[in-house]
C-alpha cells in the first residue's frame, strides 16, 4: 500500500437537510414500492434539525454520542431488497439528467433503465460488503440504502466485498479507483461519501435488532467477521471530501420519502472525530 495521493479539497458547502414528521413510520416493509415524489424536497436549516431530530445527541462525545445517535436513526421505515431499485433511481439521479443515475465509483450516468446483472448495466452497491457480518439482502442492513448504491455490474464485482484502503492498481474501466487483494480504494469525489456511509452503519447496527454488531477496524482483509477497515483511512476520507450537494439531497431524500431516518455524518461531519 505504498501508493498515497495528495490530499483532496472540495469547498465544503452549506450544510441544508430535510425534515419530514417520523410519526407514524413503520418497521417492516411497505406492501407496494415506494412511489418517488416529483415535487422537490424542502429543505430544512441544520438548526432545525438540531432542534428536533438531533436534539438528543448534542453537546455529547464519544460512547454517549454514539448510543444517542443510533437510538435516533434506529427509527426508519425498511424496504425490501426489490424495491431497492426504485429507491436509488430516485436517490442517485444524475442533477443533470432526471432519466439517469450516477454510478457510484465510475461517476458515469447511466439510464436509470439500464440496471439488472449485465456487463455494462448497473447494480446494487453494498458498500458495507454484505458479507462483513453476513446480513445479506436481509431487510434490514441488507436493504438500508443509506450504503447501497448504483453501480456498474464490473465494477462492483471488482471492489467485491473487499475493505477500503489507499493503494493498488488502477481499475480498469473506472478512472481515479485502485484495488489490490485485500482493499479498494475509490476515486476522490466520493471518498467521504464511502465513509460517511461506512460510519452510518456502524451506529445503526449494534447488534440489537438480531443482526450483528457492525464496527469499523484499522486492518483489511476482515473477511466475514462484522467489521470494514482501514478506519483511519476512512476517517481522513471523510476530512478531505466533505459532504456535498449530491449527498446532502440523497440525505434528505431518503429521510423525506423512504426511510426516514438520516446519516448524521453529512448532516454533522464533525461528529466522525467526536466518535472515532
Amino acid at each position: 500500500m505504498s501508493r498515497r495521493h495528495l490530499p483532496y479539497r472540495r469547498p465544503v458547502l452549506a450544510t441544508v437537510a430535510a425534515f419530514a414528521v417520523l410519526a407514524g413510520t413503520a418497521a417492516a416493509a411497505p406492501a407496494a414500492p415506494v412511489a418517488p415524489r416529483t415535487t422537490p424536497v424542502a429543505a430544512t436549516p441544520l438548526a432545525t434539525l438540531d432542534d428536533t431530530y438531533y436534539q438528543d445527541a448534542l453537546g455529547k462525545t464519544g460512547t454517549q454520542l454514539k448510543s444517542a445517535l443510533h437510538s435516533i436513526i434506529s427509527v426508519q421505515t425498511k424496504i425490501s431488497y426489490s424495491q431497492v431499485w426504485d429507491a436509488l433511481k430516485n436517490t442517485d439521479q444524475d442533477p443533470a439528467n432526471s432519466s439517469n443515475v450516477i454510478l457510484l465509483y465510475t461517476g458515469r450516468s447511466e439510464p436509470k433503465s439500464d440496471n439488472g446483472g449485465a456487463v455494462g448495466q448497473w447494480n446494487r452497491e453494498h458498500v458495507w460488503a454484505k458479507s462483513h457480518g453476513d446480513f445479506g439482502t436481509s431487510t434490514g442492513p441488507g436493504t438500508d440504502i443509506h450504503h447501497l448504491r448504483p453501480e456498474d455490474v464490473t465494477v462492483n464485482s471488482i471492489r467485491g466485498n473487499k475493505d477500503f484502503d489507499n493503494g493498488g492498481t488502477a481499475v480498469s474501466g473506472a478512472a481515479g479507483n485502485y484495488t489490490d487483494s485485500d482493499s479498494f480504494e475509490p476515486r476522490d469525489a466520493v471518498k467521504g461519501d464511502v465513509a460517511r456511509m461506512i460510519l452510518y452503519m456502524a451506529v445503526r447496527y449494534e447488534g440489537d435488532d438480531a443482526f450483528a454488531d457492525l464496527e469499523p477496524n484499522d486492518q483489511v482483509d476482515n473477511g466475514s467477521a462484522p467489521n470494514i477497515g482501514r478506519l483511519s483511512v476512512l476517517k481522513q476520507w471523510s476530512q478531505e471530501d466533505p459532504p456535498d450537494s449530491f449527498e446532502e439531497r440523497r440525505n434528505d431524500v431518503i429521510f423525506d420519502q423512504y426511510q426516514h431516518n438520516r446519516n448524521p455524518f453529512i448532516d454533522h461531519p464533525e461528529w466522525v472525530e467526536a466518535i472515532w
